[in-house]
């Protein structure tokens, strides 16, 4: 029931930004946290950031300190702000979400009960 829909992929470069953002419908009141996956061609989905409800956050080492995840409840929206992007960042990107909280740590997709399309991130060299 509940879907996931997001904007603000694109193509930018080496040490540019971008905002990711997804936003919840059908009943986004019943998520109690949110996240962001990437998956590169020929490497594994990973978590890259997750919010509960009303905090805590986690973060992937590969992005701590350069993504920043949050979210706006009113509007059941949900972003991630991508600076000083670099190549390897060049993945697809995933929102998703889950009625189970992720207590400020990088849990497995497998936790996840919805997902996003997809929204493709390119940072040229």
């Amino acid at each position: 029931q509940v879907q996931l829909v997001e904007s603000g992929g694109g193509s930018v470069q080496s040490e540019g930004s971008l905002r990711l953002s997804c936003a919840a419908s059908g009943y986004p009141g019943s998520l109690n946290c949110m996240g962001w996956f990437r998956q590169a061609p020929g490497k594994e989905r990973e978590g890259i950031a997750n919010i509960d409800r009303f905090g805590p956050t986690a973060y992937a080492n590969s992005v701590k300190g350069r993504f920043t995840v949050s979210q706006d409840n009113s509007k059941s929206a949900l972003y991630l702000q991508m600076n000083s992007l670099k190549p390897e960042d060049t993945a697809m990107y995933y929102c998703a979400a889950t009625r189970v909280y992720c207590g400020g740590s990088l849990i497995a997709p497998s936790n996840f009960n919805y997902w996003g399309q997809g929204t493709q991130v390119t940072v040229a060299s």
